[in-house]
């Protein structure tokens, strides 16, 4: 198994109950957050890469409504997903 798919499903197991529940919105912010973390190390060697940075800008984008949608429903696990991400909102 390549290191990606083994650092996806820890983030899964991390924030979602079971290596199963993919939909819940805590996970999918983290799993965006691994994305756009990812992309960033890409972009400091790779300045011109226009293409790829429309798809961070949305990736940014979507993880940014998740989070307003996840602060509306449940202001305590929208805390404590912003701590164990080490996001600044």
């Amino acid at each position: 198994m390549s290191l990606a798919i083994i650092g996806i499903k820890e983030t899964i197991l991390k924030y979602g109950q079971n290596e199963k529940n993919t939909g819940k919105t805590e996970v999918q912010i983290a799993l965006l957050t691994n994305q756009i973390n990812h992309l960033q190390l890409h972009f400091s060697q790779h300045k011109k890469d226009h293409c790829n940075r429309r798809g961070l800008l949305n990736m940014v984008s979507k993880r940014r409504k998740l989070l307003n949608y996840l602060k509306k429903k449940n202001i305590s696990c929208y805390t404590k997903l912003i701590k164990s991400l080490n996001l600044r909102r």
